[in-house]
C-alpha cells in the first residue's frame, strides 16, 4: 500500500533514511533525528512530503520530496530527495509504484518536470529511472555549500 506519511511514522521514516545511508556508503552521515523529521514532515508550514510504501503494517519503503522552482518554464518542479526500498522487498514493483505516484502528483500539481540526483556508481539506480523514461542531464553538476563554508559566507 502507497499512502502519504502521517505522524507517527518519523521513526521508521529516519530507519529507511539511515538505510539508504548505508547503502549509498555514508552510514554514519545522517544528522536528522525524528523530531527533525516530525517538523519538516508535519509542523504548521511543512514544506517537505513523504509517501510511503507499507507491507503487512510495516514501512519498507518511502519517497521524500519537494517542490522546487523553474524560472525558465514558469513552473514548479518536484524534486525527489531520496526514494528508498529496503533491499528484501526490491523487485516486486514498490519503487515503481513509489515512483508513478509522484509523477502523478507532478501532474496534478501542474509540475514542469522532476529532478533527483542519482550518485554516479549506482547504476541499479540509474537503471530504474531510466526504464522509467528518465535520462541523466550530463553537463550539469551538483554544487554544495555547507558547514564553515557556509556560516563563514553567512557572515
Amino acid at each position: 500500500m502507497i499512502r502519504e506519511a502521517r505522524r507517527g511514522d518519523e521513526a521508521d521514516i529516519l530507519r529507511l533514511v539511515r538505510a539508504l545511508a548505508d547503502y549509498e556508503r555514508e552510514p554514519d552521515a545522517v544528522s536528522a533525528g525524528e523530531a527533525d523529521l516530525a517538523v519538516a514532515l508535519f509542523g504548521p508550514q511543512p514544506l517537505v512530503h513523504a509517501d510511503v510504501c507499507e507491507e503487512s503494517g510495516r514501512l519498507v519503503g518511502m519517497a521524500v520530496w519537494y517542490l522546487s522552482f523553474s524560472t525558465w518554464t514558469g513552473r514548479h518542479s518536484l524534486y525527489l530527495e531520496d526514494l528508498f526500498v529496503e533491499h528484501e522487498y526490491r523487485s516486486r514493483g514498490l519503487g515503481r509504484a513509489l515512483f508513478r505516484r509522484l509523477a502523478a502528483r507532478a501532474v496534478e500539481l501542474r509540475c514542469a518536470r522532476m529532478d533527483w540526483a542519482v550518485l554516479d556508481w549506482n547504476q541499479p539506480a540509474a537503471g530504474f529511472y531510466r526504464r522509467m523514461g528518465a535520462a541523466p542531464m550530463d553537463e550539469w553538476t551538483t554544487w554544495r555549500l555547507e558547514g564553515d563554508a557556509l556560516t563563514g559566507l553567512a557572515g
